[in-house]
């Protein structure tokens, strides 16, 4: 048998070396990203105090069910969203870009706010204020915006922060009934968030995930990098 050429032998062993590693990674990589958990990156702040500007994430694409790739169809479903959960999904008047909010309203709730309060099935929603925002993430600092205020809601087993930048007495909305296969979401920045009473219901099957941690946060200014938040579970 004649031996394989000298120039043959290098190209596969670069091959194997170099080339195979690095396919093998990169399918690993789409598989993960695909599958399980991808990263994103807060652009606004309909989402502060929870989440601000700058804040990078990564969102567990698996916890509601594996999604078949190119399609809102789900292999299998693994959990339905529950009341509280922050949520990544397709922005439903334009499937292109990614919105995140949170979880309010499930399949068959009724929704209503009266006087600038929430009820879930005329259920008033538990919120203690919390006092004056003193976060620089939202234009505090500004003689033209008025000081927030800073609350604690319960939503579901959740309990988190909210803001109201405006009085809320005399605000009404609803009701109204979510429908099968849908969730109502609202952003934490109460007064400064397109949401779900702007143009109407998220489908489950357009829910890509939830977010999970905050792997990364800089505001481009000042600090720059925002030490304390990386690493901070996301409720």
């Amino acid at each position: 048998m004649s031996e394989i050429p000298a120039e043959l032998q290098k190209r596969k062993s670069f091959y194997k070396e170099w080339v195979e590693p690095f396919l093998i990674a990169a399918v690993v990589a789409l598989f993960i990203r695909q599958f399980i958990v991808e990263a994103f990156k807060i652009p606004s702040g309909s989402m502060i105090p929870t989440l601000t500007i700058g804040d990078h994430l990564l969102v567990n694409k698996f916890v509601y069910g594996p999604r078949i790739p190119f399609t809102d169809s789900r292999i299998f479903t693994w959990k339905e969203p529950k009341r509280g959960d922050i949520i990544v999904f397709k922005y439903p008047e334009n499937e292109t870009k990614n919105f995140i909010k949170r979880v309010v309203g499930l399949p068959g709730d009724k929704i209503e706010i009266k006087n600038g309060k929430l009820f879930i099935n005329d259920q008033p929603i538990s919120v203690a204020d919390q006092g004056v925002y003193k976060g620089d993430d939202q234009g505090v600092s500004s003689p033209y915006y008025p000081k927030p205020r800073l609350l604690e809601e319960q939503l579901g087993t959740v309990r988190h922060q909210i803001l109201y930048l405006h009085d809320q007495s005399g605000y009404d909305f609803g009701p109204i009934l979510v429908p099968k296969d849908s969730v109502f979401v609202m952003g934490d920045n109460r007064d400064n968030s397109q949401d779900s009473r702007v143009w109407g219901f998220v489908n489950e099957n357009k829910i890509l995930g939830k977010a999970l941690i905050i792997y990364w946060s800089w505001d481009g200014d000042g600090r720059w990098v925002r030490w304390e938040r990386i690493g901070s579970l996301i409720r």
